[in-house]
């Protein structure tokens, strides 16, 4: 199984609220791989990326910084469908 990673950063205005969240979830869960999301810094938190309920704990505000972590044989393009939603700021602007 492989393990893959990226960076990125949360860069709309409203953050990653409920809206942005389900479309992060309905994607993650479109993939065997599985998905965990984590945020750094002062107040580290981990969360499952295939529920909107813990994408949403992670009060991720514009300029926050997470790492997208897929495990699985599609881990690959699960990282990079996701990466491609923070890219295109979920769509809001």
């Amino acid at each position: 199984m492989s393990t893959v990673s990226r960076e990125v950063i949360v860069s709309n205005e409203r953050g990653l609220h409920a809206r942005p969240a389900m479309q992060f979830v309905d994607v993650a869960n479109g993939f065997t791989a599985q998905v965990t999301v984590v945020r750094g810094g002062e107040d580290p938190l981990e969360v499952d990326g295939k529920s909107v309920m813990q994408m949403i704990t992670l009060e991720a505000v514009m300029g926050t910084p997470l790492r997208i972590l897929a495990e699985g044989e599609d881990a690959d393009a699960a990282v990079e469908k996701l990466a491609d939603l923070f890219a295109t700021k979920f769509g809001e602007e």
